[in-house]
C-alpha cells in the first residue's frame, strides 16, 4: 500500500486551495453540503414540533411547557451527531457532481499536456450515484449488527465504521477519477490492482468525515486527493 503517495496527494490538494478555480468549487461544494445538512435538520425539527407540540403531561410532574423549543434546540445537537453518518452519503453525492470540475483543475495545474478527459454521461453518473447510495445504506445497516457485538471493545465501532466506509468511499472516488480516462471497465481493473492503497485512502477520508464541521470540506478535498492518487498509481504502474 502506497501510504506515502496518499499523504503526498493530500499535501498537493492543500497546496491548491488558493487556486481560484479550485477554491470556487470548494466553496460551492461547501455551500451545497451545508444546504443538504440544514435541509435534513429542518425536516427533523418539523417532525419534532409536529409530533410533540408545545406541552407534555407527565405523571407526578404535571404539565411541561415549551417542550417543542427545548427539543428544537436539542435536535440541532442531534443533527451534529447525525452528520457523522449523513456525511458519507453526502460525500458521495457531492463528488458525483463536482469531480470533473475538481479533476480538471488538478490536472491543469499538476499534469499539463494530458489529452482531454471523457466524463461519464450524465445519465450513467446519476445511475451510478443512486446505486452506490443504495449499497452504502445497506452496508451500514448491516454494520449495525457488527456494532452490537464489538461496542464493548474500545474504538472497535469507530474502526469498523471507518474500515467499511473506507472501502466504499475509496471504491467510489477512485472509480470516478479513473473512469474519466480509462472508462468504467478500465477503472474497475485499476481498482482491483490497487485495492489496498484505495482502501487505505478511503479509510483516511472516512476519519475526518466523522468529525462535525471538519467533514464539510472533505468531499471536495477528497475528490482532488483521489485524482492525485489515480495519477500517482498510473505513473508508478
Amino acid at each position: 500500500m502506497a501510504i506515502g503517495l496518499i499523504f503526498k496527494s493530500f499535501g498537493k490538494t492543500l497546496g491548491q486551495i488558493t487556486d481560484p478555480r479550485f477554491s470556487r468549487v470548494l466553496l460551492l461544494g461547501l455551500a451545497l453540503t451545508v444546504a443538504l445538512l440544514v435541509g435534513a435538520y429542518a425536516l427533523v425539527l418539523w417532525l419534532v414540533q409536529t409530533l410533540v407540540g408545545d406541552t407534555l403531561t407527565l405523571p407526578w410532574i404535571g404539565t411541561i411547557s415549551g417542550l417543542d423549543t427545548l427539543l428544537g434546540w436539542s435536535s440541532l445537537l442531534l443533527m451534529m451527531v447525525l452528520s457523522v453518518f449523513l456525511m458519507v452519503p453526502v460525500a458521495s453525492a457531492i463528488t458525483s457532481m463536482f469531480l470533473d470540475t475538481v479533476a480538471d483543475a488538478v490536472e491543469q495545474r499538476h499534469y499539463p499536456g494530458l489529452p482531454p478527459a471523457t466524463p461519464l454521461p450524465a445519465g450513467e453518473a446519476v445511475k451510478d450515484t443512486i446505486n452506490f447510495l443504495g449499497l452504502l445504506v445497506a452496508a451500514n445497516i448491516l454494520a449495525l449488527v457488527v456494532y452490537l457485538f464489538v461496542f464493548w471493545i474500545p474504538f472497535a465501532p469507530a474502526l469498523v465504521f471507518w474500515g467499511l466506509n473506507g472501502v466504499l468511499l475509496g471504491r467510489e472516488y477512485f472509480t470516478l477519477a479513473a473512469a474519466r480516462r480509462h472508462g468504467r471497465a478500465g477503472a474497475r481493473q485499476l481498482r482491483k490492482r490497487y485495492r489496498g492503497t484505495i482502501w487505505l485512502a478511503g479509510f483516511f477520508m472516512a476519519i475526518p468525515l466523522s468529525v462535525p464541521l471538519m467533514n464539510l470540506v472533505i468531499p471536495i478535498l477528497g475528490a482532488a486527493t483521489f485524482t492525485h492518487i489515480y495519477h500517482g498509481l498510473i505513473k508508478k504502474g
